[in-house]
């Protein structure tokens, strides 16, 4: 059972004069040991020690402060305000202390969610000492485990009965996927670009061979020459190669090799053609055609050199530096479009990480106008996401359908995905885990920067409205909406200044110059 009691106080015998928070600590140790009678002048003075000291850099890190807010947290009737504000004024962000008595008070208030999301934020921000961060995430998720078990086994009201026996559906489960499969295959087969066998692939080149040494190899597909440049990427069941087609340097795919044939990917990437509206089918990723044998599919895809997200976030990272707030922005804008059309057509990428978010550029001169429209060249400019293996069509599943199943991203998985528990997929809960995942990507972006006011160069409001309304999860009425008018917010605020702008086209330019000079 976990139980939570105010830090204790040592008092050191240093005097006052040296140490100004001292008086304080004597007193509120005095007021913790009196009757219960004293708890608002507690407050009172808890109040008036943060006020005194948030903004002294002498006790940013000092762990007694932490101790004198987490026990203002513990008081305070909006407690979620205080932990944001802890967040705000950089106290004691590189220790884990931090993480994980914020996490387990949250815990003790049944807010397992914004639990785990603190003990993610420590972990990402790699706070010190780290393993005893990742211990404690460790046994709050086997505390989480037994409750689940326990409450499996007591008597509950219909409704609750009814969806603690609904186990869910796992979109990604052997049988689901071939349930899904027999059912579009008279669609799938229609689909322009797809081509199957009865038998297994016979090509010269023995495909097994290709992941020891893939360079200058070729494929003969269909009547065409792949002539493999190298592997892209790679996981358990699929290979990804670059290839030139017939020869040709200018005409660059990239081959997804997958044992046993996984047909499902190339029909959500035919979804996407059918359901996402020209200006912003680039945003997605194309595939060109499939083959289907009995024992592997070869998808053939287009081919970005730009590099991923991750690639941009690690450039910074590798230098010491934080990535620069129009960027973060201007990348917020845009996997927050991404996602509310994705939204709108029904459509889950299931996998949404860095990784899989591809950089895309602009062919001619970015200028001032055409940003918010995106117009012009910021047409082609942004993201593009792909590997759509887990995708989900929704419209393939009755409405308020739950799911259940683990996507095995690391990092970016929802706390029903960890605690085996059915996704809530009702309309106001759609993208439970896509604006988790989006979230965290953003978290990667601002390099876990203290919006603090001594960054006064930050718009603070904007990034803490952004991050009250996305941490939480709260639920809402209309998720698309909540997304558009978080997304209006940020393209509100680039485009009062021309300058931001400006420094935008220039730190693309800088960026595009610097990861794709190879």
């Amino acid at each position: 059972m976990l139980s939570y009691s105010p830090p204790r106080f040592r008092i050191a015998a240093v005097d006052a004069h040296h140490d100004p928070l001292l008086p304080f600590l004597r007193s509120i140790k005095k007021a913790l040991e009196a009757s219960d009678d004293s708890a608002s002048s507690l407050s009172n003075l808890l109040k008036d020690c943060i006020r005194n000291f948030k903004n002294n850099d002498r006790y940013r890190n000092d762990v007694r402060f932490l101790k004198i807010w987490l026990l203002y947290m513990g008081v305070s009737d909006d407690f979620d305000s205080v932990f944001k504000e802890m967040l705000d004024s950089n106290v004691c962000t590189n220790n884990s202390s931090l993480y994980v008595w914020s996490a387990s008070f949250f815990e003790l208030k049944g807010r397992l969610h914004d639990a785990l999301t603190i003990y993610q934020l420590g972990i990402c921000r790699n706070t010190e000492p780290i393993e005893w961060l990742k211990k404690a995430r460790t046994l709050f998720l086997s505390r989480i485990s037994e409750i689940q078990n326990a409450a499996s086994t007591q008597k509950v009201d219909d409704k609750e009965s009814k969806n603690l026996e609904d186990n869910g559906i796992n979109p990604w489960g052997t049988s689901t996927m071939d349930s899904l499969l027999k059912k579009i295959y008279p669609l799938i087969m229609k689909f322009d670009g797809y081509r199957s066998s009865t038998k297994p692939y016979t090509g010269k080149v023995a495909l097994s061979t290709l992941k020891n040494s893939s360079r200058n190899k070729v494929l003969e597909i269909g009547g065409m020459k792949y002539h493999i440049k190298g592997c892209a990427g790679q996981g358990g069941f699929a290979q990804v190669y670059k290839a030139n087609v017939d020869s040709d340097p200018d005409n660059v795919v990239a081959l997804k090799i997958q044992k046993p044939a996984f047909p499902w990917e190339f029909y959500v990437y035919r979804l996407l053609d059918k359901r996402i509206l020209d200006r912003e089918r680039s945003s997605y990723g194309f595939a060109h055609r499939i083959h289907v044998y009995s024992d592997c599919s070869i998808l053939i895809c287009d081919y970005l050199a730009n590099g991923t997200l991750q690639d941009v976030i690690n450039s910074y990272v590798v230098i010491g530096k934080s990535m620069e707030e129009v960027l973060c922005i201007y990348y917020t804008i845009e996997m927050l479009h991404m996602v509310e059309t994705l939204h709108g057509v029904g459509l889950i990428h299931g996998d949404f990480k860095p990784d899989n978010l591809l950089i895309r550029y602009a062919r001619g001169d970015l200028t001032e106008d055409g940003f918010l429209s995106r117009s012009g060249p910021w047409c082609d400019q942004g993201l593009c996401l792909v590997d759509w293996g887990r995708g989900i069509d929704l419209h393939l599943f009755p409405d308020h359908t739950l799911f259940k199943g683990d996507c095995k991203t690391s990092g970016f998985r929802c706390i029903e995905m960890l605690e085996d528990k059915p996704w809530k997929f009702q309309a106001s809960h759609l993208l439970n885990y896509t604006t988790n995942a989006m979230e965290l990507i953003i978290y990667r972006l601002l390099s876990f920067r203290s919006l603090s006011p001594a960054n006064s160069y930050w718009n603070i409001e904007l990034w803490k409205t952004f991050f009250t309304k996305m941490l939480n999860q709260y639920p809402h009425d209309d998720d698309r909406s909540l997304l558009q008018d978080l997304k209006k917010s940020f393209q509100d605020y680039l485009s009062s200044n021309p300058q931001l702008i400006k420094k935008l086209k220039e730190l693309l330019s800088k960026q595009r110059a610097s990861l794709c000079s190879a």
